[in-house]
């Protein structure tokens, strides 16, 4: 399997597990763990590919071709461990998850499984991406999907979310800018190319920018202090959640992003002494902060700081041997650690708490889930011969011998030896206090006492422990196997360390310094286990009156409260506060016009046509009784026909396109204005007549400076190189002939596929702000008053405009339709003709008698959609020829002779039909008609009907 079809594949599988969760609930998850086992088998098929030194397997897709950027993926030995690493766990927690979840709440999951499997493929695509910007993009989806999964847990989620995405949102940040730098520096955004660039030693100053933003990155996706509060503020997310986030996905980003610049930053002094120290802080914080919580799932938390800390420190020693230990602590870690999350989820499951103070006997009544958590927490605790002793004899003996002077090491050891006794002596209140009678100093409050264990705790099935039991296994299999993981890890150190490494771990090394260390943490782990009692004791008093947690939180909101103050300043309904800073501008532009007015040459040539002077009279006469008049519906008129005179003067100038889009907007603008004016009153509130001079004073002088800066900065300059090129090549380069249309769906898609994108968001806000208006209309008048006149027989008076309406509406339909076929080679296109259909709509909908015959039945909502999801298709068909968005050309045979042209650009064109057309009859709809309390258009509750003469009524 190609890297390209293995993303491709990660992301076809939240698309098929979301269609299964609607039919089959939780079960979907065996499906997404089958597919995700799938993958990291093929992974591991090709892993023979890398393990020697310097191979890497490499794969390109053009995205951007004139900015060099490429869908570019790469494979060798560390992207294909942490690959094995996010597939496998991803596989585990989703079996697991289609027996943690609820048999009901079938749509709850649906959003589970989606966001699970999206964190799954941005973390595969960031370990495969050999790009910066993707790189960049995948590590952001990563915050996204966290986001979302803490997000939708509940009510007490929101906050912890949002925290939660405030630090990582950081890192992204900081990671931005050091992408920016490294582009700027070394001219390419390939990552491989990049990293092995001369610059990093050749401009000490950039290679400590980025060692900085780098590491703050990676500091704050993994949790390293001081930005450590995050994780254990994560914890109101479900258990899977936890298991896959702390274990394979979100922590593991950082880790690999560390390892990724190794290459380049290990060395550098300022990138050792950043992650050695914050590493080495956050292992004995996270360690002593699990010695002082009773929830097993924040002993986890804590413990997944702690552990993390110690892979960051070892990356920031940054020789080759100890890059490889990092990578198989990193294994390690991520087999225990999803099986102790995933062990906890079943005793909260089971025995209905977390709470070891609670905890009574699991170890008669849940004997598989005991072997569970002893293994796993013998790997963690760093015992004989798990996978975890293995990486933590080898952790201490890079700690001893860090290769500066002898005190260093004694620090780093020493730092080192106090880290891992506290995990294991937390690893001893994992086990004693979930399965055991845990006796601290502290008694269960009356709160606890309401969570008491039920009496009755019986072992869970098979299936929801085997996820579990699988990873905690490995670890001991792969510990007396360790010879089997040479080849990988091997492959990953050299990645990391940019130099070929030959693995050489041992089970057993002989009589060494870190075997004495590790008997060290053993006696102390155990003395520290039986001291819990004292210890709790201790730890019941706080050190500081504050925490973590509370600091992001009062960032949090007096950000809200500075913005709040900074808002008010600007906030306000007074037109001449908003109107200032244009006028401002007008005011900058009019001098500088008139500075340069002398070099400009004539304004106004001697033959220039009568056109000109025939349009501005016509505007005069159209826009100065606009702003006399108090009538709405006659200011309305008069502003409608001073934008014809714009859509006439276009054409006159020749640009049909331009002045057709005037016309077309126009007319619907005058229709959409004519529903709103029947909630406004009839004339507009007098405004004193020194206010009236005062504006009329600043609107003449405003369209004078703006008249004299448009003449003098645009001029009489012949045509542009641009648009020269456009008028002589763009038939070969698009194969139409239509400039204006081609620009828009051929040279600048992508900017188009931005506004369609504006378009769409507009259309939801506009449903939703209109949807919530009221449901009566106030200013309805009192037919009462007009009964018997003809006035009231709306079926008689909308005759004439219904007859017309029921023949050239389709016509006009039609029309534009035509239109839109032949906009690539004449004046049409999708806007165009949208606008076209458009007007049929509204044509049809003023012919309708009453509110209830009046909406257009057209699912306008889903119209918007599938104008957003055609264009984007139609981009991703462009990867057939080259990048996204690239027009595909195919000459079609016609059945009389000759072939047609055809570009997949009218595809894309079908698109913006769609979505003008749905948010102008969303227009019409939401504006015209009434929604009752089941959503549907109707007319308003207060329709009167009047019976006049037999067979005819009157609808208000």
């Amino acid at each position: 399997m190609t890297l390209t079809a293995l993303l491709v594949a990660t992301l076809a599988i939240v698309a098929l597990t979301m269609v299964a969760t609607l039919v089959i609930g939780r079960d979907a998850g065996w499906i997404a763990a089958i597919g995700l086992s799938v993958l990291a088998v093929l992974v591991g098929l090709r892993v023979p590919e890398v393990i020697e030194p310097g191979a890497v397997v490499r794969e390109a897709v053009p995205w951007m071709p004139t900015l060099d950027i490429a869908l570019r993926l790469r494979l060798d030995g560390l992207a294909a461990l942490f690959l094995i690493i996010v597939l496998g766990i991803g596989a585990l927690v989703m079996a697991y998850s289609a027996r943690y979840l609820s048999e009901r709440s079938v749509h709850r999951h649906t959003g589970y499984f989606a966001w699970m499997l999206l964190f799954a493929f941005a973390m595969t695509g960031l370990v495969l991406a050999d790009d910066l910007v993707m790189l960049f993009v995948f590590w952001e989806l990563t915050t996204l999907c966290s986001f979302f999964l803490i997000n939708r847990s509940g009510r007490r989620a929101s906050a912890p979310a949002v925290r939660t995405l405030l630090v990582t949102a950081l890192g992204g940040l900081a990671l931005l800018l050091a992408v920016v730098l490294i582009i700027t520096r070394t001219g390419t955004t390939v990552v491989s190319e990049a990293l092995a660039d001369g610059a990093w030693q050749a401009d000490p100053g950039f290679t400590a920018a980025v060692s900085v933003l780098v590491a703050l990155a990676a500091m704050t996706k993994s949790a390293q202090f001081p930005f450590h509060m995050w994780l254990p503020d994560a914890m109101v997310a479900p258990t899977p959640v936890s298991a896959y986030l702390h274990a394979a996905a979100m922590v593991k980003a950082g880790i690999y992003l560390v390892l990724l610049f190794s290459p380049a930053l290990a060395g550098t002094v300022v990138w050792q002494s950043i992650l050695v120290s914050s590493g080495l802080i956050t292992a004995i914080m996270g360690a002593v902060f699990a010695l002082r919580r009773f929830d097993l799932k924040e002993i986890m938390a804590y413990s997944t700081v702690s552990q993390l800390g110690f892979i960051v420190a070892l990356i920031g020693i940054g020789t080759p041997s100890a890059l490889a230990t990092a990578a198989l602590y990193t294994l390690a870690h991520a087999l225990f650690k999803a099986a102790l999350f995933m062990v906890v989820g079943i005793i909260d499951q089971q025995a209905g708490t977390r709470d070891i103070r609670l905890l009574r006997g699991l170890r008669r009544r849940m004997p598989l889930t005991f072997v569970t958590t002893v293994l796993a927490g013998l790997s963690m605790a760093g015992v004989f011969p798990l996978l975890g002793f293995i990486s933590k004899e080898y952790l201490l003996g890079q700690m001893a011998e860090p290769g500066g002077p002898f005190w260093l090491g004694l620090l780093l050891a020493g730092t080192a030896v106090l880290s891992a006794t506290a995990t294991f002596a937390y690893t001893g209140r994992i086990v004693l206090g979930g399965f055991t009678d845990y006796r601290g100093s502290k008694r269960p409050t009356d709160d606890l006492d309401t969570h008491r264990m039920p009496d009755r705790v019986r072992e869970a099935g098979l299936l929801f422990i085997a996820p579990a039991l699988l990873p905690a296994a490995l670890g001991l299999v792969l510990g007396l196997g360790i010879v089997w993981l040479h080849p990988l890890i091997g492959a990953a150190g050299s990645a990391a360390a940019g130099q070929p490494f030959t693995a050489t771990f041992a089970l057993f090394g002989g009589l060494t310094l870190e075997l004495a260390l590790s008997l060290s943490i053993i006696a102390l782990g155990l003395v520290v286990i039986g001291l819990r009692r004292r210890l709790d004791r201790v730890f019941e008093r706080r050190i500081l009156s504050f925490t973590a947690i509370d600091v992001v939180e009062r960032i949090r909101t007096g950000s809200i409260r500075l913005g709040a103050r900074v808002g008010d300043l600007t906030r306000s309904d007074a037109q001449p506060l908003h109107l200032g800073a244009p006028w401002l501008l007008l005011g900058a532009l009019a001098i500088a016009a008139i500075v340069m007015a002398p070099s400009a040459g004539e304004l106004i040539e001697p033959g220039e046509p009568l056109t000109d002077a025939l349009m501005l009279a016509l505007l005069v006469v159209t826009v100065v009784p606009a702003v006399i008049t108090r009538s709405r519906l006659t200011a309305l008129i008069l502003v409608g026909g001073a934008g014809f005179v714009v859509a006439l003067w276009f054409f006159a100038l020749g640009a049909i396109d331009v002045g057709l889009t005037q016309l077309l907007v126009e007319l619907l603008t005058v229709v959409a204005l004519v529903l709103v004016l029947r909630r406004l009153p009839a004339v507009f509130h007098r405004v004193a007549r020194s206010r009236q001079l005062v504006t009329a004073l600043i609107a003449v002088g405003a369209g004078v400076a703006a008249t004299v800066a448009t003449l003098v900065f645009t001029g009489r300059r012949g045509i542009s190189d641009v648009g020269q090129y456009f008028l002589d090549e763009v038939y070969v380069d698009t194969g139409g002939t239509n400039v204006v249309n081609t620009i828009l769906v051929d040279y600048r898609a992508l900017d188009t596929l931005g506004e369609l994108t504006v378009i769409a968001i507009a259309g939801i806000v506009i449903m939703g702000v209109l949807g919530t208006r009221r449901l009566l209309d106030e200013r309805t008048p009192d037919l009462d008053a007009w009964r018997g006149t003809a006035l009231v027989r709306s079926a008689d008076n909308t005759l004439p405009i219904r007859v017309i309406a029921r023949w050239a509406a389709p016509i006009i339909i039609v029309l534009s339709i035509y239109l839109l076929l032949r906009g690539h080679y004449e004046p049409g296109g999708g806007f165009i003709s949208a606008l076209v259909g458009g007007t049929g709509f509204a044509l049809a909908y003023l012919g309708a008698p009453t509110d209830r015959s009046a909406p257009v039945r057209w699912p306008y909502r889903l119209l918007l959609a599938a104008g957003v999801v055609v264009a984007v298709v139609t981009g991703l068909a462009g990867y057939l020829v080259g990048s996204f968005l690239r027009p595909v050309h195919v000459d079609i045979p016609l059945p009389w002779g000759g072939e047609y042209a055809f570009t997949s650009a009218l595809i894309f064109d079908l698109g913006v039909y769609f979505a003008v057309v749905a948010i102008i009859v969303a227009l019409l709809n939401e504006l015209g008609g009434v929604r009752d309390r089941h959503g549907e258009l109707s007319e308003p509750r207060d329709t009167v009907h009047v019976e006049l003469t037999p067979g005819t009524e009157v609808s208000r």
